[in-house]
């Protein structure tokens, strides 16, 4: 689906009325933190007023909200209810694979360059506390250098797209690989979650967490993990409190079996306001379509990564259909990107600057005209 096919102009119409946003702003910020839709913004505040007015009367609404995130992210990465937890954000979820997993010293991890410090920093860690040896790969390098690098190795941990170049990994390849080898996957999914069909079954992952705040278009602090149900037993809760406990609901109880699902990995009071929200952040996202939010999002930084071009700003990295995502970053040689973002955002254009580039992250709802406006107003 191109830029020009009505189809993807479409969608941004159908669903701009759920983003007030756009009454202020074109959004290019979704790669840090993204808008509320109005509907989720909506359920926190019902929620926030239940609170105030009821105090927990309604508390098993509450917690319904919760059941409710795990099934609307279930149905959308293609997994089962029980092997969502929810998590603060996406750091808390990749530590708790990280330090549960059952490394014996030696153990190789491939981990890339790249990546933010939230997929990067706990495998440094994981060195001096369990050693533990990384092999570190870049997100450029060919296919076939992750495939002989996974021989012999014991997990490989990637993002699903990459925080500044936006170049989005071929899971399902990597997936191929890591089952052949016995290698487990897990995946940083937080820059393409939501903006791109995400298939645990499929790309054979074994685990993957994302914080709701970017491309699920929910709100900071509400994040999910997912863990394979074979690999539940395996990886042990790092944080324990009362509700890892198969009879959370007995406070006279002693017993300390673990939950039989991956609510295990919940070691307390969850975020009850967040979860309203990231619900209905995901059902909206299911609603529209996560094949028509993806081709809308390519259309759109497609067309502003070909329309800095025309204007002589470099973009990082090579943009392919197979590789692309909803980052784009750009740069003027010889002009401080920072001086460019504040002039888009004095124009009501907001990105953001990063290392040097201005990265521009739009979601489905940015209109193909929006993008026409972001390229004439670059400097």
């Amino acid at each position: 689906m191109g830029y020009n096919d009505p189809g993807t102009q479409g969608i941004a119409a159908r669903w701009r009325h759920e983003f007030p946003v756009t009454e202020s702003l074109i959004y290019l910020n979704h790669a840090a933190v993204a808008p509320l839709p109005r509907r989720s913004a909506e359920a926190m505040k019902r929620q926030a007023e239940d609170a105030c007015l009821h105090g927990s009367l309604h508390y098993p609404d509450w917690m319904a909200a919760c059941d409710g995130v795990r099934e609307a992210t279930a149905r959308m990465v293609n997994a089962t209810p029980g092997e969502i937890a929810l998590v603060k954000n996406t750091s808390e979820g990749i530590a708790t694979v990280a330090l549960g997993f059952p490394w014996k010293a030696g153990d190789r991890i491939i981990a890339f360059e790249e990546e933010f410090p939230a997929n990067f920093y706990i495998w440094k860690k994981l060195e001096e506390m369990r050693g533990v040896r990384v092999e570190w790969l870049s997100c450029f390098d060919p296919i076939e250098r992750v495939e002989r690098a996974v021989r012999g190795a014991r997990f490989l941990a990637v993002s699903f797209v990459q925080y500044l170049s936006g170049f989005r990994a071929d899971l399902t390849q990597i997936g191929a690989f890591c089952r052949r080898e016995g290698v487990f996957f897990f995946v940083d999914a937080i820059q393409g979650l939501g903006a791109f069909p995400f298939d645990v079954r499929a790309m054979q992952i074994d685990a993957f967490a994302a914080d709701g705040h970017k491309w699920l278009l929910g709100p900071e602090g509400a994040g999910v993990l997912f863990v394979a149900r074979q690999w539940q037993d395996r990886i042990e809760p790092v944080e324990f409190g009362w509700t890892n406990v198969a009879g959370w609901a007995d406070y006279a109880s002693r017993d300390m079996t673990l939950r039989s699902d991956a609510g295990r990995y919940e070691p307390g009071t969850l975020n009850v306001i967040g979860s309203f929200g990231l619900q209905a952040s995901l059902e909206l996202l299911l609603e529209a379509g996560i094949e028509e939010v993806s081709a809308a999002v390519l259309a759109v930084t497609d067309r502003l990564a070909e329309g800095a071009r025309e204007r002589g700003y470099e973009v990082l990295g090579g943009r392919t259909p197979a590789t692309a995502a909803g980052i784009v970053c750009i740069r003027k040689p010889g002009t401080d990107a920072r001086l460019t973002h504040a002039h888009l955002r004095d124009q009501g254009i907001l990105g953001a600057p990063r290392q040097g580039w201005l990265r521009l992250s739009p979601h489905f709802y940015i209109s193909p005209e929006d993008a026409g406006r972001v390229i004439e107003a670059l400097p």
